[in-house]
This record gives C-alpha cells, structure tokens and sequence, in this order.
C-alpha cells in the first residue's frame, strides 16, 4: 500500500520516526512530505534513510514530476503526525502553499491528521471551528492524548502514540470482512512456577499474537486478546481490542473458553507450556552443599497441561466457530517441521493449524514470521511470509472465509 505520511513542525515530529517504521514494518511504501517548519525538528537525511524515499517540502523542486498532483493521486492513505494547529487551518481553509498541503487537496484516498499542540491552542474556538470542518468533509481527525507537552506543562493536546496512530490509520483501509465478528485471539508465553522467584517458561513476545489481534480489529472484528507475559511495549493500544492478562497454561484456559463463549473464531497463538511443576515450592529452592561440595538438587515432579486447542476444537460452545492453533516445530531425526505439523494437525481437530518452524532468526521476538497453513487433514490451503502482521493478514483471510454468514449467527 502506497502511505504518505505528512510531518508538520512541531515538537512531537520526533515520533514520526517510529511511527514510519512502524509503517515499513508492516510492508507499506511510505513517502514522507515534510514542512519546511518539520525539518527543524527531524532533518531530511533521517526521513529520507528511514523510507528509502526523496524528501521534498515544496512544489518546485522536481516540478517535472507535478508531484503535488501526482502525490495525491497515487496515495492509498495519507497520515499528518503530528498536525498542528496551523496546518489544521491551512487544511480547512483549503490552502495548498507547500507540498504537503497541496497534496491534501489531491488526495481522494483516505486521510487522518493527528493532532499535537498546545492544550490553549487545541481548544480554541479556531481550532475547534476548524476540526469540525475537516471532520465534516470526512477527514479523520484523533482527539490528541491527555499527558506531558513540551517543557513542564501537561495536559489534552499530546500526539497519540505512533501504534495507536498505525493501529487507527490503517482501518481506514482493511478489509471489513469481521465486522461484528467476536474472536478470541491468545499470545505470549505460559509461565509455570517453580517457587515464587523461578518459572518454567518459553521465548514467545506475544508479538505474533497481538498482531493477529490488531490485525482482526483493523478488519472490524471485536477481540478478546488473552496475553500471557507479553513482552513489555507490545501490548495493543485499539478501542476494540480487551486485553486478559495471564500467567499459567491453567489461567489461559480459563480465560480463553470463558471468553470463547460467545465467539466466532479463536486463535490460539500463544506458546502454551506443556508440562507444569506438580506443586510449587513456597519458598525459594536452595542450591544445596555438602562436606565434598554442591550437592545435586531434588527432582522436580511434572504434570501434563490441558491440551487446550484440542479441548477448542472438540467441545465448541456454538456452531460454526472456527478454531486456529499455531504450531512452532523444528526438525529432528523423525522428520522436518511440516511433517510434524501435519501430524500434529490431524491430532488436534482445529480447522486450521499455522505451523512455522522456529530459529534463531526465525518466528520468536522481533523477527520475520513464515507459516504454511494446515487444514484438519493435515494438507496446505495456505502460506504466508513477511512480516507478523503480514502472516496475521493472510491468516484472518483464511478464517473469515470458513466462517458462517454473520446473519446465520444467534448471539
């Protein structure tokens, strides 16, 4: 997808940075359109190395290529972070006396400006007058965060966070195709405890989770998101997404059939321990010594967890949902991923099983994601690589095409 995204001079430019990374990440092609006022803040090498694109601010330089027309034209979105106040003006009063701003006049894609300024500037009758108008025309328009501004004042007029802007900005153009759709998405990690200080755990983020869940929601689904020990600064900011926090593979069963209720599809993504401690230890576990040294420590007696996509796929609570699990192999002495995918697939009974095999630059963390989608029967219908969220997009498309017709549905 073809994403402008418009940097205005204010303070928050800044964070611009991470929110076209955030946009690159996902697979788009970002050209970025500066003002003059914006370069002050951000210099044209960053933006420029950031989106592998030229920076232009005015509509003269390049003028063969009429980019404030063609600009314009070709975007599939457009994003203003952060807008501020004199640029909502400009907007709404239709000016075009920079690139930027004759490009908002060209644009017949969809555009959302994020606000940041000044709470006095954000609640003047100009400013107020001026989003009402923009709005009014169909222009998204985010109300800007509560929080710290520049210097030692605080209050409404912060820009929102980039993954709040990303997460809005893009359902502008997702699919709708889970409009009023319930899912159940889990991600993360179980832990099981040892003692109160030690656990028995695994390498899983939660990233490829939560992106099933943003994804989802920017496709009009409501989301349940049942996390276990989510890595810190992954967890979703979207209004239509609840988070579950858990910690054991006893909790996530729990909340994921309490939440599966009333749902059309779950997806179980989350790396769920296989074994737990039979009894955790109320205090810590000392290394113990004898006369000749550390002694060998006490064996520690496991128990088998529920198999909850298996429970998932065998007793569902309504007809017609479908259930997804996710399946991190590797190869060994019996066979490669996709042969113990396949076996696994017939095992568990869910419609669909993502099997990817894991590495150390592959599936878990902050690391590209490569899936081969399974049905029951243990044959490909799909495959997908990319980026998590670009995995989580191909997956949603294969459920929402096994999913019932929303009007057949009793709630």
């Amino acid at each position: 997808m073809r994403v402008l995204l418009g940097v205005t001079g204010g303070i928050a430019a800044y964070k611009a940075a991470h929110l076209l990374r955030l946009l690159k990440e996902a697979g788009h092609d970002v050209r970025v359109i500066p003002t003059e006022a914006a370069l002050e803040f951000v210099g044209r090498a960053t933006w420029e190395a950031l989106s592998g694109q030229p920076v232009r601010t005015d509509v003269f330089s390049g003028a063969q290529d009429v980019d404030h027309v063609a600009l314009g034209r070709g975007a599939d979105l457009v994003i203003v972070a952060p807008a501020t106040a004199n640029l909502l003006a400009e907007a709404a009063a239709g000016l075009a006396d920079d690139l930027l701003t004759a490009t908002l006049l060209t644009a017949r894609c969809p555009v959302l400006l994020a606000p940041a300024m000044h709470t006095e500037m954000w609640l003047h009758p100009a400013t107020v007058a001026n989003v009402a108008t923009l709005r009014g025309r169909g222009v998204v328009v985010l109300d800007p965060d509560d929080g710290r501004l520049t210097g030692a004042d605080s209050g409404r007029g912060r820009l929102p966070e980039p993954e709040a802007i990303a997460s809005a900005a893009l359902a502008l153009v997702a699919e709708q195709d889970l409009a009023g759709r319930h899912v159940v998405v889990s991600a993360g990690g179980t832990r099981e405890p040892l003692d109160p200080v030690r656990f028995l755990g695994n390498r899983s983020s939660g990233r490829q989770g939560v992106a099933l869940a943003e994804a989802a929601a920017a496709r009009g689904a409501q989301v349940s998101l049942v996390a276990a020990n989510v890595s810190d600064g992954v967890l979703p900011v979207h209004p239509q997404i609840t988070v579950v926090p858990v910690e054991t593979a006893l909790e996530l069963r729990d909340a994921v059939r309490g939440a599966a209720r009333d749902a059309d599809a779950v997806v179980m993504a989350a790396a769920v321990a296989d074994f737990r401690p039979v009894e955790a230890a109320g205090a810590k576990i000392k290394k113990r010594h004898t006369d000749t040294g550390p002694a060998e420590p006490e064996p520690i007696r496991l128990t088998t967890n529920p198999d909850i996509l298996a429970e998932l796929a065998t007793d569902r609570p309504r007809p017609g949902q479908v259930v997804v699990g996710f399946a991190a192999e590797t190869g060994d002495g019996d066979g490669d991923a996709l042969t113990h995918g396949r076996a696994k697939a017939r095992r568990k009974g869910a419609d669909l099983l993502a099997v990817n095999e894991v590495g150390d630059s592959r599936g878990f963390g902050d690391v590209p994601n490569a899936v081969t989608v399974l049905d029951g029967a243990g044959e490909a219908v799909a495959q997908a690589a990319g980026t998590k969220a670009e995995v989580a997009d191909a997956l949603w498309t294969q459920v929402a095409r096994r999913l019932p017709p929303a009007s057949t549905i009793e709630r």
